[in-house]
Formats: structure tokens, C-alpha cells, sequence
């Protein structure tokens, strides 16, 4: 129970990723307030397994009124001590055929989103001289992905964002580092046609696509006073994809 008392804001929690960490947090004796979008129900679900520890918010954080509704839901809980920020989409096409509505929607959600909530969170944890964000990239940030010029770069906006905050806040005790998920078993990977998952598990060393569970316990320890001394760091965890 190392998180116990830590109150944690995890954006777009009511699935995937974002589920998996909100619910290794609250394991860990966090309480957390579970962001979604559009899915109450799903949320809902998250919030009864964390049996007590969780807190629902609809909210759209590429909104400065969604990034208001959590920052205010944390603070009524006591404060702020942990951000994920796991929300995010995706809208693919190759660079020659994208839209400016394309590009927009994913760069603004991404890494606008990432942006907002960092701003709005750091002015709860400059105060307390503490605090851990970990923002959710991938390595489609770190080596780039065909027909994925927005959601890529949006990632590599966010790595960046990760490193300067990390640079800033630091004499504050406040750290800032990235976990970069490879090929993980969700919806947005769901939506991935067949031959380009085989085509992946070919050239991941342990040649599977990984599970959100997968991603949470690094989460888990970077949020906790285990990885005190770690900051501005970008972990890939994609089966040794990357090597």
C-alpha cells in the first residue's frame, strides 16, 4: 500500500490502459478520480472495482472546462499527488492524404490535452513541493509509424513536454516521465487490421502483443517514492520492440 493517502488523477481511465493503471493505483492504496469522456458506464465499473478508492468525472481534457472539472474533483479529495495523462486518440491516414481537420483533432487532444492537464496539475504540486506525472506516449513517438504522422508526432510533442517539465520542476520534487507502450491489446489496436498485427508480432522479440496489465505496474512505480530519484525518463515497454 506505498500510495497510500496519494490522491491520482488518471485520464481516460474507463478502458484499456488507462483502466489497467487506475486500478493498480487504487491496489497500491491510492485514491483515484477516473476520468472518461463519453462512457459512464465502463467507468462506472472502474469505480465500483476500486471498491471505494474511485471517483468518477466526465471530462474532456483537450478542454480547459474538462481539465477545470478534474483538477476540482482532486482538490475537493485533499489535493493532487499523481497525473496520468493516458487519454488520447488516433485518426490515421497517410501524411499526403491528411486533413488539417485530421492533424488538428489529434495534435489538440494529444498533446494539447497532455499540455493542459500538466499546467493545472503542477500549480496543485508546486505548492506541496511534491508530485509525480507520468504521461502515456508510445513508441510511435519514439521511432515514428506509417499513417500516423499526427499521432505520432503528437507522442513525440508529448516526450518532449515530459523532458522540459521534468528539467523545470525538479528542484520542486516534482517528477515528470513518460512510459512508451508498444503493440498493447486494446480498442484502438482492435481497430488494426489483421496482417499488420501478425506483421508486428514478427519483429517483437516476445512475439505477442502486450495487455494493459502489462503497462500498469510501471506506472505504479513511477507514481510511488521507489522511483524517488527518477525523472525525465522515457521507458518503452513493447516486448523489446525498440532494441
Amino acid at each position: 500500500m506505498e500510495l497510500d493517502g496519494k490522491i491520482a488523477i488518471v485520464t481516460g481511465a474507463s478502458r484499456g490502459i488507462g483502466r489497467a493503471i487506475a486500478l493498480e493505483l487504487g491496489r497500491a492504496g491510492a485514491t483515484v478520480v477516473v476520468n472518461y469522456r463519453s462512457n459512464a458506464e465502463a467507468a462506472a465499473e472502474v469505480v465500483q472495482a476500486l471498491d471505494g478508492r474511485g471517483h468518477a468525472v466526465a471530462a474532456d481534457v483537450s478542454t480547459i472546462e474538462g481539465v477545470d472539472a478534474l483538477i476540482a474533483a482532486a482538490t475537493e479529495l485533499g489535493g493532487l499527488d499523481i497525473l496520468v495523462n493516458n487519454a488520447g486518440i488516433s485518426d490515421d491516414s497517410l501524411a499526403l492524404r491528411m486533413s488539417d481537420e485530421q492533424w488538428d483533432r489529434v495534435i489538440n487532444t494529444n498533446a494539447g490535452g497532455c499540455f493542459k492537464m500538466c499546467r493545472a496539475a503542477l500549480q496543485l504540486m508546486f505548492r506541496k513541493r511534491s508530485g509525480s506525472i507520468i504521461n502515456i506516449v508510445s513508441i510511435s513517438g519514439l521511432r515514428g509509424n506509417p499513417g500516423q504522422a499526427n499521432y505520432s508526432a503528437s507522442k513525440a510533442a508529448i516526450i518532449g513536454l515530459t523532458r522540459t517539465l521534468a528539467k523545470e520542476m525538479g528542484r520542486r520534487n516534482i517528477r515528470v516521465n513518460a512510459v512508451a507502450p508498444g503493440f498493447v491489446q486494446t480498442d484502438m489496436v482492435a481497430d488494426v487490421d489483421e496482417r499488420v498485427i501478425e506483421g508486428a508480432k514478427k519483429i517483437i522479440p516476445m512475439r505477442r502483443l502486450g495487455q494493459p496489465e502489462d503497462i500498469a505496474p510501471l506506472v505504479r512505480f513511477l507514481a510511488g517514492d521507489s522511483s524517488r530519484y527518477l525523472t525525465g525518463q522515457v521507458i518503452a515497454v513493447d516486448g523489446g520492440m525498440s532494441c
